[in-house]
């Protein structure tokens, strides 16, 4: 697969995709995380899916821009999304509004649902390039 031309402005601007792909994933995240701290409705019916979907979206970017195989497409979406989620994980927490054990339980989830992600975008990529 090619290199994408967003994985080469990342290169040339000293930034990895990784890197680019989980500060995207964690400013939305936090940006759930803060709305649901004023806003039960959010805290109570977003948190969850929201946050997976996130990584989804987070992963699935990720291997858009610089996945070159398909382990490759799983194991960033995987890194993008957990590492995103757990960092707006530990801002619910400390603000009062998760449960410390949804730091094991959604880290998880959202590494899963960053690999799907990855996965999916990568394999539509492919289909595409035939």
């Amino acid at each position: 697969m090619a290199e994408s031309m967003t994985a080469v402005r990342q290169r040339e601007a000293g930034m990895s995709p990784v890197v680019t792909w989980t500060i995207f994933g964690t400013v939305l995240q936090l940006g759930m995380v803060i709305a649901g701290h004023y806003s039960e409705f959010v805290k109570n019916n977003v948190f969850a899916i929201g946050g997976m979907f996130i990584s989804l979206v987070a992963g699935a970017l990720y291997a858009r821009a610089a996945a070159r195989s398909k382990g490759g497409a799983a194991g960033g979406g995987a890194i993008v999304g957990g590492a995103s989620a757990l960092l707006g994980i530990i801002v619910s927490v400390v603000l009062g509004d998760t449960e410390p054990m949804i730091l094991a339980i959604g880290t998880v989830s959202s590494m899963v649902t960053g690999a799907i992600g990855g996965l999916v975008l990568y394999a539509l990529a492919g289909a595409n390039r035939t």
